[in-house]
């Protein structure tokens, strides 16, 4: 198993991967302490997981687990993050991660979560399955839902009057990015222009 990892805590990011390269079945193909770095990275190292933090510098780790579900289309991700927002975790798994681990899990119950997410298999540190199944109960296509956090950045700066190019050096993305964070907005708003979508977003409280 080939395991590249992601993390913006020098420290931690050493620990990984002594952890990890203490098993005799896991290889660690390389490291990164952001996003933009890994991107790179990754293409010259044949991982076949991705383990991430979410709270990383600049480009945000949400917003790698969707370039790399892109770009690695065989790439497995699994999210290693501190964050239990129900959006973050929703927001990582739509934009394509199949695991979800807590930091403070124990080292046994990482590993063990790389070989199920190897074997097929989604893991996810009890709470976030707890929530998970809590918000499938409760109908995840609810208006809470209906647009991705890094959407409703988006629109928020729009509604604040910024330009899709300052929009794009504020959130340190790509001009093509907003475009398509844009198109999708309307897509799902059902808006014809920014007005209408600005006037439906805050009539379902999403803005």
């Amino acid at each position: 198993m080939k395991v590249f990892i992601v993390e913006d805590n020098e420290l931690l990011l050493k620990n990984l991967e002594i952890l990890l390269s203490g098993e005799e079945q896991i290889e660690v193909v390389g490291t990164s302490n952001n996003a933009e770095e890994a991107l790179a990275k990754l293409k010259e190292s044949e991982a076949e997981i991705l383990i991430t933090d979410l709270g990383l510098p600049c480009m945000q780790g949400v917003d790698l687990v969707s370039a790399v579900r892109t770009d690695f289309v065989d790439l497995q991700v699994i999210v290693n993050t501190i964050s239990e927002d129900s959006q973050t975790v929703f927001d990582a798994i739509r934009a394509g991660a199949s695991g979800y681990m807590l930091k403070g899990s124990s080292p046994r119950d990482l590993i063990a979560a790389l070989f199920e997410l190897y074997e097929g298999g989604a893991p996810m540190s009890p709470r976030i399955a707890r929530k998970v199944i809590a918000q499938m109960h409760e109908n995840i296509h609810t208006d809470e839902f209906l647009l991705s956090y890094r959407e409703k950045e988006v629109l928020q700066l729009i509604e604040q009057g910024f330009s899709y190019m300052e929009c794009a050096k504020k959130l340190s993305i790509s001009r093509h990015t907003v475009n398509s964070h844009i198109k999708k907005i309307y897509q799902k708003l059902h808006a014809q222009n920014k007005t209408e979508a600005l006037t439906k977003a805050k009539q379902k409280g999403i803005i």
